[in-house]
């Protein structure tokens, strides 16, 4: 981490997080040291961090925020969270996504930044229980009119979360009755031992039911997600045929992932191996 005077806030607040949470707690003036910036840079990217609800700071330095397997961020918290990871896994995401093909897009702000780079696939039927996800496809449409080619949405009912997604009976059995070629998943976590997890029940009946009707499940998730457990899973790794993240994803982790996935992307890096053919 030294030598990095020149670094984007985003990129230093991104490095801060990840040793607060491999160190378990950093001081002030570790960070001064490791990253070249002043003192009150750092505290401005701490409070900066604290207010995301990230970490929590203390006298002198930080320690990581131990979030209940409940606890449900609400969307606008969640987008200010890896932004630059978001929209380089949405892109590499989106060259998954053939013209004509069925997909459904899962609630979360990965995916919502997936819905954007997939405006211009022509003829696409999206099925999706994000009311954000939808909103884009609606946007565009009425932003460039009434166009050949654009894609048909498919917006389930159901109860609203923190998160802005449909979820209960009504969601889940509209999406019961469906059938998509490609999901794309957003999680709350993922690791061996639980899989995919969110602290919504009602959600994770909802993925649960996504995951039954998809042919193939592509899951979009930053490296933070790595590790982290919610209440209920309702999903094994073995049930998921690709895993797209960013560079921030340890040695450790991708070796794991590789393990149980059939395919490991991380946006911009090339493919070293895969189990299977492409997506």
């Amino acid at each position: 981490m030294s030598e990095n005077q020149n670094l984007l806030a985003e990129q230093r607040r991104t490095l801060i997080l990840d040793e607060v949470r491999r160190r378990g707690g950093v001081r002030v003036n570790e960070l001064t040291r490791k990253l070249g910036v002043s003192d009150m840079t750092v505290r401005r990217d701490l409070d900066a961090l604290a207010r995301q609800g990230v970490l929590e700071k203390v006298h002198g330095g930080a320690v990581p925020v131990v979030e209940a397997s409940t606890h449900e961020p609400g969307f606008e918290a969640k987008s200010g969270l890896e932004p630059t990871a978001k929209e380089d896994i949405a892109r590499a995401a989106a060259e998954l996504v053939s013209p004509g093909a069925a997909i459904a897009l899962s609630g979360g702000t990965t995916t919502f930044a997936l819905a954007h780079r997939l405006i211009d696939v022509p003829d696409l039927t999206v099925v999706t229980n994000s009311v954000r996800v939808a909103d884009v496809f609606h946007a565009a449409q009425r932003t460039s009119g009434t166009r050949q080619g654009a894609a048909t949405v498919v917006l389930t009912g159901g109860v609203r979360t923190p998160s802005d997604s449909l979820v209960g009976p009504v969601a889940d059995q509209a999406i019961a009755a469906l059938h998509f070629d490609l999901l794309f998943l957003g999680v709350h976590g993922i690791s061996v031992e639980a899989g995919l997890s969110t602290p919504n029940l009602a959600e994770a009946e909802t993925n649960r039911r996504l995951v039954q009707s998809a042919r193939r499940v592509v899951v979009v998730a930053d490296h933070t997600k790595w590790g982290t457990v919610g209440l209920s899973s309702f999903a094994s790794l073995e049930q998921v045929d690709t895993l797209v993240t960013d560079s921030g994803l340890p040695a450790g982790a991708r070796a794991e992932v590789s393990e149980h996935l059939r395919r490991l992307v991380v946006a911009g890096e090339p493919e070293a191996s895969s189990k299977a053919a492409d997506v």
